[in-house]
């Protein structure tokens, strides 16, 4: 039987003005577009509003194979996060609109559809860190998104990490409070913790050693933004695969140098 993934959590629409395109986009979209590229079922669990952005949205993600049942349209705007061009390559955020994402909730409905999928993906700004514990205990693989956030105490993500089963992080280098931060991390719960590294790579503990995987050469770099989900993405490609943990590594890392190459996000 088919593996089931579930993006549950933050989605909103990049809007680059002065180019007059817009894609949509979040850590969880940007994984389930991949996946469902790759042949795996996904589905989106979120919200975007009653505007053309929201429309053309649900329209995208339709398109790529997802299932939008549990995506929410409610009154009023989009998510959007406002993007630039510097230079003509380097992205900047202007500017984050909430939008209807600010309130979004699960409902008991969305939680029993969310809690039929066997795999699940989430972060920290998609309101969904209460369905942690229920996702966890119900036998769900649980793998979140913590960004650069995950020793920020505004998050207490220490707190989270026991109800996860693969907690990826970023950083800039492989440092030794890196590595006793990582081993910290899978003490709490998780099977693995990793860390991408940008460009020197990843990194991982399983609990008994470091994995390092360096990164896969790419021509012309074009879009780092979506680099980290691409990354997660190929490496939960190779779990449902059945990789062991250094060829899901290398799986997120040859997913990611495509990426990098082209504007878009996925």
């Amino acid at each position: 039987m088919a593996v089931r993934a579930c993006a549950a959590g933050f989605c909103c629409a990049d809007v680059y003005q002065d180019l007059d395109v817009f894609y949509p986009t979040g850590n969880g979209v940007d994984w389930g577009v991949h996946l469902s590229r790759m042949g795996v079922p996904v589905s989106v669990v979120s919200v975007v509003g009653d505007d053309r952005y929201g429309e053309k949205m649900r329209e995208a993600l339709a398109a790529e194979g997802l299932d939008i049942s549990h995506l929410r349209v409610e009154p009023g705007n989009t998510c959007v996060m406002l993007m630039a061009l510097k230079n003509g390559c380097d992205r900047v955020h202007l500017e984050a609109i909430d939008g209807v994402m600010e309130n979004f909730a699960l409902t008991a409905e969305d939680e029993e559809f969310v809690l039929g999928h066997d795999l699940i993906h989430t972060d920290l700004f998609g309101n969904c860190l209460g369905s942690l514990p229920a996702w966890h205990g119900a036998g769900k693989t649980v793998v979140m998104d913590f960004s650069v956030f995950s020793q920020d105490p505004q998050y207490q993500c220490e707190e989270l990490f026991p109800f996860v089963d693969y907690a990826f992080m970023s950083f800039e280098e492989d440092t030794p409070d890196l590595r006793a931060w990582l081993k910290k991390v899978q003490s709490l719960g998780p099977r693995v913790a990793i860390a991408t590294l940008g460009e020197k790579g990843s990194i991982a503990f399983d609990g008994e050693r470091f994995h390092e995987c360096g990164i896969v050469e790419a021509g012309e770099v074009v879009n780092t933004v979506g680099a980290g989900d691409s990354y997660i993405a190929g490496f939960t490609h190779g779990l449902i695969t059945g990789c062991d943990l250094d060829d899901c590594m290398r799986e997120g890392a040859e997913l990611s140098s495509r990426v990098i190459g082209r504007f878009e996000p996925y």
